[in-house]
């Protein structure tokens, strides 16, 4: 594992560290034939040397100075230019081995193929026009090619072989999509539990709701109860005060027809012409009148008989335990009904 990015690093095989040693430094990939050997013992395709000369000798001039792009040295070209470098017959012959031992193990004994095909149309670089893109610049973090890498823009740059950064790269993205897939995989989890709290919550919701109608029925009752009760009270108070008042009335009509007798009585005496016949019943008559007009002040009721005002519902105190009744502990709904017990027992 790489302690510095976490990851962990392949073995490099025998085959792959061939390979990396067969690389052009110039265009990254196995060496492409012809390859030439400098003074200095550096190889190179001879196609990326006349490329990187021929940038630096854009006249054309014979001879020049061509410098390795390795190692800097300096080798005087003559006038046939890096046509004139000599060939290294011993890399290519180990180049021809590799590709025809990899052709006879099926790839090379689980290597990938190369990601790159000669024949495919391939990318190139904006700033070469006639250069693929066959590098990648780590410090830029962007894929490049081989000029730029010489005397171009990235030149001080650090570089690697697009398959080496493509296997890494490949494994961080696996390795982000297994991470994906297991965050998608906590996210409908928990979709679902959502879902279930949902339902859990109308379900509770729905009982509560339930619950409260039970209560506020049960209010109900109690207040109608009580209501009745007042109303009785009330009804009963009525009749025995319409009872009073009805006898007193009766005991009136009963005076005023006597008095009203006696009226009549009094009047035919006066209207006979017989004196002696007058004389005889006026007496009786009269006295009976005195009688009946001192006794005439019968029983009445007293001032405010008919008042009701005693049977006023105080209900303020009531009316604000009604208005703070809510949701709380068993505690607390205990101490409600004991207010509102003591409220009916305080009205009765």
């Amino acid at each position: 594992m790489d302690i510095q990015t976490g990851q962990v690093v392949r073995a490099v095989g025998p085959m792959e560290s061939l390979e990396k040693q067969l690389s052009c430094p110039i265009c990254l990939d196995m060496f492409t034939k012809p390859v030439v050997i400098l003074p200095c013992q550096h190889n190179l395709c001879r196609g990326c040397a006349n490329d990187l000369y021929d940038s630096r000798n854009p006249y054309h001039y014979s001879g020049g100075i061509f410098r390795c792009p390795t190692c800097r040295f300096e080798v005087v070209l003559d006038r046939h230019g890096v046509y004139g470098l000599q060939r290294n017959l011993l890399v290519e012959n180990i180049i021809d081995i590799y590709k025809q031992q990899l052709e006879n193990s099926g790839g090379g004994g689980g290597l990938e193929p190369p990601l790159k095909d000669k024949d495919t149309k391939e990318p190139m670089c904006q700033e070469h026009a006639d250069e693929r893109i066959n590098i990648y610049c780590i410090s830029c973090q962007v894929p490049t090619c081989s000029m730029c890498k010489v005397f171009g823009q990235h030149k001080d740059c650090k570089v690697s072989t697009l398959k080496t950064v493509y296997e890494t790269q490949k494994a961080e993205l696996q390795n982000s999509t297994e991470l994906l897939a297991a965050s998608n995989s906590y996210i409908q989890a928990m979709l679902l539990q959502m879902e279930d709290i949902c339902k859990a919550v109308e379900e509770n919701s729905q009982v509560q709701k339930q619950r409260l109608g039970e209560k506020f029925d049960l209010l109900y009752a109690v207040l109608e109860e009580r209501k009745a009760q007042l109303l009785e009270q009330i009804t009963l108070e009525q009749d025995e005060k319409v009872a009073v008042v009805q006898s007193l009335i009766q005991q009136h009509k009963e005076r005023l027809e006597a008095s009203k007798k006696l009226m009549d009585q009094a009047t035919q005496s006066l209207e006979k012409s017989n004196i002696a016949e007058f004389l005889v019943n006026a007496k009786k008559i009269i006295a009976e009148a005195k009688d009946t007009a001192k006794n005439s002040q019968l029983e009445r009721p007293e001032l405010g008989f008919e008042k009701m005002d005693h049977f006023t519902l105080i209900t303020e105190e009531v009316e604000e335990v009604l208005g703070k009744i809510d949701f709380g502990a068993d505690d607390d709904e205990e101490e409600e009904e004991e207010v509102f017990e003591e409220a009916e027992e305080e009205e009765e």
